[in-house]
């Protein structure tokens, strides 16, 4: 399996996917932790509203869901007492679309990372407290017991379980932009990229993916060209010039990317998708929260009660993510192993 590169790297392939269709005003943010630009209008009692002020990022939609008292039993007696649950996010400075980002009011931190915890939140009976910081700073805070959980874009590793307790909630994958009108489909089997032209970002987790790809395929007579472009505007102008055929990257910016093109002639679609943790394992996003917290057992049992009565389908489909679906939330599944994490 492929050596998998840092988050910083896979977030680089995020906002490469997304520049093109940039949220203009609404990314500014301000600098250093940030317990502002986390507010959203108020919704009524037992309704939590998603995709606010998201500029096109998402559908705004209103999704009814209140405490389930059998879950919120199931909390550490301090956080209960709270009556909140303070969230980390890792957003600062730039904010990565679609997943955490702020919005078009210059204030309100938006995106499915915190709508989804915004979701556990009203699930396990507590007020949401979204706390903005640095992707180091997110963990600090862990670690130091100021944020409860972070619901950032977090991959369950086996080397983060040391520190860390995890409840999963959506797919860690990769997927292949193609024009819309394109007939070529990935379906999972690199054999299907022999003969094609495909861009991807230098330096990046899918990189060494689709080298080794290559490599295969050279093995076998075939040929894959790859080739690399300065930016974003470059990768989806040479896609919809014919110049390649395919653009492998992070899958939520390319859902992004999808949704903010659909109406114009130079739409793109989704062609297929991979597991970020290479062919052998299925890459996991996690609710991560200080090891023995007790927090990730009621976290996954929040999730799965929303995966249960369809506000997790909701969540997804507002924000263009349903192929990332999982089926249920697991504590501390198997995560990428300590000689890949």
């Amino acid at each position: 399996m492929p050596t998998l590169l840092t988050r910083r790297s896979l977030l680089r392939g995020i906002t490469a996917a997304t520049a093109v269709a940039s949220l203009a005003t609404g990314l500014a943010a301000c600098g250093g932790d940030s317990d502002a630009a986390t507010t959203t209008s108020a919704a009524k009692t037992g309704e939590v509203v998603i995709g606010q002020v998201s500029n096109g990022a998402a559908t705004q939609t209103t999704i009814k869901v209140s405490e389930v008292k059998s879950i919120s039993a199931e909390l550490p007696a301090s956080v209960r007492k709270s009556g909140k649950l303070v969230i980390g996010e890792g957003a600062l400075p730039a904010g990565f679309p679609p997943l955490a980002f702020v919005g078009s009011d210059q204030k309100t931190l938006t995106g499915s990372e915190p709508d989804l915890a915004r979701l556990v939140a009203a699930v396990l009976g507590l007020k949401p407290e979204i706390q903005n910081a640095t992707w180091e700073n997110m963990f600090v805070g862990i670690d130091s017991g100021k944020v409860d959980v972070a619901f950032s874009n977090v991959t369950d590793t086996e080397e983060r379980k040391k520190k860390y307790e995890f409840a999963s909630y959506r797919q860690d994958n990769l997927a292949f932009a193609v024009p819309k009108k394109s007939t070529w489909n990935f379906d999972g089997d690199y054999e299907n990229l022999a003969g094609k032209t495909v861009s991807v970002g230098a330096g990046t987790n899918q990189e060494k993916i689709l080298l080794e790809w290559k490599k295969k395929l050279e093995s076998e007579g075939k040929k894959l060209t790859v080739k690399y472009f300065q930016d974003s505007n470059s990768v989806y102008l040479a896609l919809s010039s014919g110049k390649i055929d395919a653009y492998l990257g992070p899958n939520p910016g390319i859902a992004y990317h999808n949704k903010q093109t659909a109406n114009t002639p130079n739409a793109t679609r989704t062609a297929g998708t991979y597991s970020g943790a290479g062919g052998s394992l299925q890459g996991l996003i996690a609710a991560t929260a200080k090891k023995d917290s007790g927090l990730a057992k009621p976290l996954a049992d929040a999730i799965n009660h929303l995966i249960e009565n369809g506000q997790y389908a909701e969540w997804l489909k507002a924000y263009n993510l349903s192929n990332e679906a999982v089926a249920k939330s697991e504590v501390n599944p198997p995560g990428l192993p300590l000689d890949n994490s």
